[in-house]
């Protein structure tokens, strides 16, 4: 393809440094003659499709030896006839600085929305720690030797709910698009106790809803799980202002973002230290902080063209970190989004999901179980609770 290939999101996720998580992932050891299959679902459509891999938290350089873009057909399978293997500038292999990404050539692939793809990744050498994201929510598999090609999925043995090194996949064969919407906060953004493999993230419902609707466009979700407004965190990534840049301004066509974000930032200083030993770091703020971390991300986006949809942060009660001072501080930032004007619009989530007789909890058929994240009914709840118009 040429220079001039104009290239449309179709799929993203944030990267994290490598850590433990909620669920067993590889993100620590790494890699060594394997091969990790990684399965994504797009909101655009294409002819062609190139894939971002990112180095962003390594310690040393990445070589992959191998890669592979197919049509997914059901969990590590793929459909028969359509893999293509990835080149990076003409070569079949690549090498990645540490702290560095990579953009593989275009992959003549046809995809319509809501399909998914999957990616093979071969490493022969060790990789040391994984740049990754921690809750995918989806299955990767993993397998002994070069497999980026296999048609046989059984050699995919083993399998975690995180993805590797794998960050955006882009998509051509139209117009430039500049309708992008990107859902962009914490756990809950990210999908924390969807149903694995579904799609079923409060993002994923909004853009399925979109579609219904006759306004389909891409819908990108930069949530990452214990992410925090005004702190980088060991086990959570970069703090929301510092990443907001390259996770939601740098995405191609981006048109308006969705924030839901703050919570984790009310919540790290009221649990217990002890049983709790991942939810740092944990400062007591105040709400007037949070709302300053708010006010940065509004100059960000207004800075970029970007229409920005404050989102209200949910009811919490019973949460392991829940207080009356940390109820406070929701209901006064709650106050803020939704008066203050200085959103473009508001997405009023904790009105949608709290329970009509007691606004401090999680209506029942929404909440997970943990009252704090929504569970699938929850999410679709969200998705509801977005005005397309303000989009």
């Amino acid at each position: 393809m040429s220079g001039n290939t104009v290239w449309n999101a179709g799929w993203s996720t944030s990267v994290q440094r490598p850590s433990t998580g909620f669920d067993e992932n590889w993100a620590e050891e790494g890699f060594a003659d394997q091969t990790v299959r990684q399965v994504v679902r797009v909101t655009g459509s294409g002819t062609a499709a190139r894939v971002r891999l990112s180095n962003r938290f390594g310690d040393a350089p990445l070589e992959v030896r191998g890669a592979a873009l197919a049509r997914t057909d059901r969990g590590a399978a793929v459909q028969d006839g359509s893999t293509r293997r990835l080149t990076f500038a003409g070569a079949g292999s690549v090498r990645i600085p540490a702290g560095g990404e990579v953009w593989s050539d275009a992959a003549e692939v046809s995809v319509a929305p809501f399909e998914k793809l999957t990616v093979s990744l071969y490493f022969a050498r060790p990789t040391g720690p994984a740049t990754f994201h921690a809750q995918a929510f989806t299955t990767a598999y993993r397998a002994a030797g070069d497999q980026s090609a296999a048609a046989d999925a059984a050699v995919f043995t083993e399998t975690t709910v995180s993805w590797y090194f794998l960050a955006d996949v882009e998509l051509s064969g139209g117009p430039a698009r500049q309708d992008t919407v990107v859902t962009f906060g914490d756990s809950i953004t990210d999908g924390f106790a969807s149903t694995a493999d579904a799609d079923h993230r409060y993002p994923d419902a909004l853009a399925e809803r979109l579609a219904d609707a006759g306004l389909g466009r891409p819908v990108l979700n930069a949530g990452i799980g214990g992410n925090l407004l005004l702190n980088d965190a060991p086990w959570y990534g970069e703090r929301a202002g510092a990443r907001f840049r390259r996770d939601v301004l740098d995405q191609p066509g981006v048109r308006t973002v969705i924030i839901l974000v703050g919570l984790n930032d009310i919540g790290f200083s009221e649990a217990d230290e002890a049983e709790f030993p991942t939810f740092r770091p944990n400062p007591e703020l105040s709400a007037a902080e949070i709302i300053d971390g708010y006010r940065d991300l509004i100059e960000q986006a207004h800075a970029a063209g970007v229409r920005i949809v404050g989102g209200t942060i949910m009811p919490f009660r019973g949460a392991e970190y829940h207080t009356p001072d940390a109820e406070a501080k929701r209901r006064e930032i709650n106050a803020w989004v939704r008066t203050s004007g200085a959103f473009d619009a508001v997405a009023d989530f904790a009105a949608a999901l709290a329970d009509p007789s007691d606004p401090e909890v999680l209506r029942a058929a929404y909440d997970s179980g943990d009252h704090k994240h929504p569970g699938d009914a929850g999410y679709r709840a969200m998705a509801a609770a977005v005005d397309l118009a303000s989009l």
